[in-house]
């Protein structure tokens, strides 16, 4: 999977993610370098998978009627496990901002403002003092406000991370919050959730653009998640992945569109 050939010109994202990581206001915050297990390991320079297992070939775009804003906690910027990145990468209109409790995101905050946009803040409805931001039903929540873009506000981090940012960020306090609510165990097996029920960030991405009616995206999100998995066990055990029915799909998409 590997081929230097096969690799293709960074997203937006990924682009915007990397010049956050090299700001001088992130240095004015400096946070532990990341060492986790596989740091030293050669990566690809476009997906960061381990060099020899890239799935850049693999990366699809595609578009959806929603947004996604990533607040991205500034120690998730160097972190090649990340998987907001996916969804960045497989749409193109997603945004990324650094999210740093002494350091609101202005550029964020002002689109806020935007009235072309109807945006929510994904988070689960288990607390009392927010339920009258809670939107129970989607839909209805939509009704009178199709002229607007529906933004899905993502706080990537650690769990514990996303409920200090959700708590501490005074902008974010009057956005109705929307919880996802899935049957779905997660898959992510890079990093160790307290509970199945919680899904890495771009399997919420998944669930919000098949609640939002987005099948197409959500199926390239879906398989693009699947590849990097596939990518990541592959590379645990040394051994290239043979063509998966996930990465097949993706290139006769790519094909097709």
């Amino acid at each position: 999977m590997a081929a230097e050939s096969l690799r293709k010109p960074l997203s937006a994202f990924e682009q915007e993610v990397r010049r956050i990581a090299e700001s001088p206001e992130r240095f004015q915050h400096p946070r532990r370098p990341f060492t986790a297990r596989g740091s030293f390991i050669r990566r690809c320079s476009g997906c960061r998978m381990p060099e020899d297992f890239c799935i850049c070939r693999f990366r699809t775009e595609t578009r959806s009627d929603a947004e996604f804003w990533v607040l991205m906690h500034i120690e998730e910027v160097n972190k090649p496990t990340n998987t907001a990145r996916l969804i960045g990468d497989t749409l193109p209109s997603t945004r990324v901002f650094p999210w740093q409790r002494m350091s609101p995101p202005q550029a964020f905050i002002e689109l806020l403002k935007d009235e072309r946009y109807q945006p929510f803040i994904i988070f689960p409805d288990d607390q009392p003092d927010y339920q009258d931001r809670v939107v129970q039903d989607y839909p209805q929540a939509r009704k009178n406000q199709e002229h607007k873009i529906p933004v899905f506000i993502l706080l990537d981090g650690t769990w514990r991370q996303a409920r200090k940012m959700f708590r501490q960020s005074e902008y974010l306090q009057e956005l109705p919050v929307l919880p996802v609510r899935s049957n779905r165990k997660t898959s992510y097996q890079l990093r160790k959730p307290a509970s199945e029920a919680h899904l890495c960030t771009a399997e919420v991405g998944i669930e919000l653009l098949e609640m939002a009616g987005d099948k197409e995206a959500a199926q390239v999100l879906e398989n693009y998640f699947a590849v990097f998995n596939q990518g990541y066990a592959a590379a645990r055990r040394q051994k290239q992945a043979d063509l998966s029915e996930a990465m097949q799909w993706l290139l006769d998409y790519q094909q097709s569109n």
